[in-house]
């Protein structure tokens, strides 16, 4: 792609002449705008320093940046002062709010409006903008012959976590993004994403908990035939605050047994595994896993 230097066209070298960098009217400055827009559409800027001059005292730097074929350059006292011309000068050309970092037809002052096309990079983009966790694929399973090949890839968000099934990681990763975005917008109440994640629940706070079901845990074994550990997992996830997802694996076991994952949206994520004679036997395994091992945790100093 061709690549072009913009100026302003009333004052030709105004990028240049701007002695402190520009803040936008949120905490994001015109650099992390600049670059959430690069992940969203798929085309990362690149910044340069074009120049250094001047004294110790005094220095002058020049930084260029580059996206979507448009070239920027800004100056500064300080290479950060310099980058942060540029991208002002950017965002500019590139028609970007620079006071909220919307773009005709994908946010405004409410959130961020889900672009289909690139799931995976909307969800990359609202992870910088609202300093979520990045994003999570996770390969859960690679089967069938290697002209047939099934992919199964995790996604995981902050607490969320969706799947998505297809022929290649890339179009597995698609879908599993795909169901994020819907997850996100279903649980926002339309298709404008304004969903926020409840803060994280870490071992040490389950730890110190002195709750019902925690106490109950710690005193009880967990070795009593016929138990609901998939209720009883339900129930303590509720009353500490994290959440539970199952995931099924699609191959059985050596011994023709089902098998799934548990995941337990605690800090650090927690997983286990289980197996069973069916499918609803193998979650209650992985949930008497998970048990067993938040038994553990609860019980350490």
């Amino acid at each position: 792609m061709s690549e072009q230097a913009y100026q302003s066209p009333a004052t030709p070298d105004r990028s240049l002449n701007t002695p402190e960098p520009l803040r936008t009217g949120s905490w994001k400055t015109p650099i992390q705008i600049l670059y959430e827009h690069g992940v969203v559409s798929g085309d990362l800027p690149v910044f340069v320093m074009e120049n250094a001059e001047g004294e110790a005292h005094q220095p002058s730097f020049v930084f260029s940046v580059t996206i979507g074929g448009v070239k920027c350059t800004g100056q500064g006292s300080s290479k950060k002062t310099a980058k942060q011309q540029a991208a002002e000068a950017a965002l500019k050309i590139l028609n970007i709010d620079s006071e909220s970092g919307a773009v005709p037809g994908r946010s405004n002052a409410n959130g961020i409006i889900a672009e289909p096309n690139n799931p995976v990079g909307l969800l990359q983009a609202l992870a910088l903008q609202r300093r979520w966790r990045v994003p999570e694929y996770i390969i859960l399973t690679e089967c069938g012959p290697p002209h047939r090949k099934e992919f199964t890839i995790i996604c995981r968000l902050e607490s969320l976590t969706e799947q998505g099934v297809g022929n290649t990681k890339k179009a597995a990763k698609k879908e599993a993004a795909e169901k994020m975005v819907a997850k996100l917008q279903s649980l926002s109440g339309s298709s404008e994403i304004t969903w926020t994640p409840n803060p994280t629940v870490c071992f040490e706070n389950i730890r110190n908990s002195t709750a019902e079901k925690i106490f109950l845990l710690r005193r009880n074994p967990l070795s009593i035939p016929n138990t609901d550990y998939i209720q009883m997992l339900l129930d303590l996830s509720k009353e500490q605050g994290f959440e539970v997802t199952y995931f099924d694996i699609d191959e059985l076991t050596v011994n023709g047994q089902y098998q799934c994952l548990a995941e337990l949206s605690t800090s650090p994520v927690t997983v286990c595994h289980g197996t069973g004679i069916s499918c609803s036997n193998a979650h209650n395994d992985a949930a008497h896993s998970a048990l067993q091992y938040m038994k553990i945790m609860a019980s350490s100093k």
